[in-house]
This record gives structure tokens, sequence and C-alpha cells, in this order.
């Protein structure tokens, strides 16, 4: 099976989030295809296969410990994939996903993702979030999905965004969580976040475009302006250009390649 791994969001390798993206003819087994993200052990592998209508690809992405309904960084991945290595031709590669059909544009160095927009559900703080936090929050919200709840904090500033230090164990035991969010005002970009998952098996994604599709929307709101640069202020750290309109948002990042080669892989055992 062709492997390639992509650092998306970012110019440079070794920054910005990377990504397994693995191409076959049709999708491996479930049990093969996890077993291959935990021992690629990067925060998504995605799966891709080509359907017959050109520039159409069916994709399902995987963290180390589940399937997951929807993934930025790893759709970036993707499509660099698929315009270095498939069709170089393509100006628009759509992807069948368990979020729908998503599409991204190619305007290389640029790839910009077409998501859809999930609005925030304001929530009343709660003293295991404020523990954790170690402060209560300007203001919290969340979104909800199969997989679980994720949080939104907003801090008061950058400073506080950039030097949380997180308690992975009491961040995973946030009843129904699958993920905290950090987000405040940017200092340079419009915006910051941080983003931890260890109920998935990723302490600290280094980029996320999922999470976006609920910051774009509240910061278009919180800002005034639909066009903004965001910015996640993790180790790698990474920049996003986005923006908001209505039911669908726009997330453009670059990407680079690090690696191309083959997973010696039989039969799940």
């Amino acid at each position: 099976m062709k492997y390639y791994v992509v650092d998306a969001f970012s110019e440079q390798l070794f920054k910005g989030n990377p990504a397994g993206v693995c191409i076959s003819d049709s999708f491996p087994d479930a049990r093969l295809m996890q077993n291959i993200a935990m021992e690629n052990n990067l925060s998504e592998t995605a799966f891709l296969v080509p359907r017959e209508q050109q520039g159409h690809f069916d994709l399902k992405w995987y963290t180390p410990e589940l399937e997951i309904e929807l993934c930025g960084h790893a759709t970036i991945a993707s499509a660099y994939v698929v315009h270095h290595h498939v069709d170089s031709s393509l100006k628009e590669i759509s992807f069948h996903t368990l979020s729908g059909v998503l599409t991204i544009s190619v305007h290389e160095p640029l790839y910009e993702l077409d998501f859809p927009s999930r609005p925030p559900v304001y929530s009343n703080t709660t003293e295991l979030l404020e523990e954790v936090l170690g402060s209560t929050p300007v203001e919290t919200f969340m979104t909800v999905n199969d997989i679980g709840i994720r949080y939104y904090a907003v801090l008061e500033n950058e400073l506080q965004v950039r030097s949380f230090a997180p308690d992975f164990a009491k961040i995973k035991a946030i009843p129904g969580n699958f993920g905290l969010v950090l987000t405040a005002k940017g200092d340079k970009e419009d915006f910051v976040s941080r983003f931890f998952a260890p109920a998935a098996g990723v302490n600290e994604d280094p980029v996320t475009g999922s999470i976006h599709t609920t910051l774009i929307p509240y910061w278009t709101d919180k800002l005034g302006k639909s066009k903004l640069i965001a910015r996640q202020v993790s180790k790698r750290g990474g920049v996003l250009y986005c923006e908001h309109k209505g039911e669908r948002v726009k997330i453009g990042g670059h990407a680079i390649q690090y690696l191309e080669g083959e997973l010696l892989v039989g039969p799940t055992p």
C-alpha cells in the first residue's frame, strides 16, 4: 500500500500537522486500518480510494484510537497527495466522507477546504472545567457528535492559551469529552487556539482544521469580519486562512511532503 506523510498547514517541514495518507484500490478491513493508524501514531491517518469519476475519492480518517467523522489537516494532506502523485491536472478534488462530500480547491501551493459550518452551542462552565483550566473562562461553548463532546473555552488573551499547561488525565476525565479547545483573540492573527484530545489518543493536536468549523463562525461574530487568519499555537504551530460563508466555511492551508514509501501489510492477525 502506498503511504505518504505530509505536513499540513505549513510551508516548512516539521511544522504544521503531519498526517499519514494511504492509497489503495479499496478500503482495507476496519481493524487493519485502525492497526495501521495505531502503528503510524500520528494524530490522523487518512485512507484514500479513487472512484471511477475523475477527481472523486472515498476518504476515511483514523486516530490511533478510533475512526473520526471529520479531519481538516488529513484532508489537505490527501489533496496534496492526489495533486502530486495521482492527477496534477485536478483543480478541484471531491472527497466522499462520513461528513458528506468535501471539496478542496487547489491553488498551488495553497489548498482550500470547503467544510460544513458548525456554529457553537453555548454552555455554562463547570467546576471540573475550571479546575482543568485553573481559571474561569470568558465564555464556554461546545459541539456534539456521535464520538462525543468538544468543549471550547475562550480565554482572556493569547498568552493564556500559549502558557496553558495541560493535565491530560483531567482533560480525559471531563464527562462525554472528545476534546478541549482553548481560544483567544490573537496578538498578530485574528485568533489563536490549541486542541487537546487525549480520549482519542491525541494529547495535543498540532493544527486542527475541524475545530475551525466552529471557531470561524464564533470569531466572525465576535470580530465582525468574515475573512480571518488563525494560528494554532501548539509547539509545531500552523496558520489557517479562514472565511465564513454562511452554512459553509473555507479553510486554506499550505502543505509539504515529508515521506513517501510502502506499507508492508497483510491480512489482519
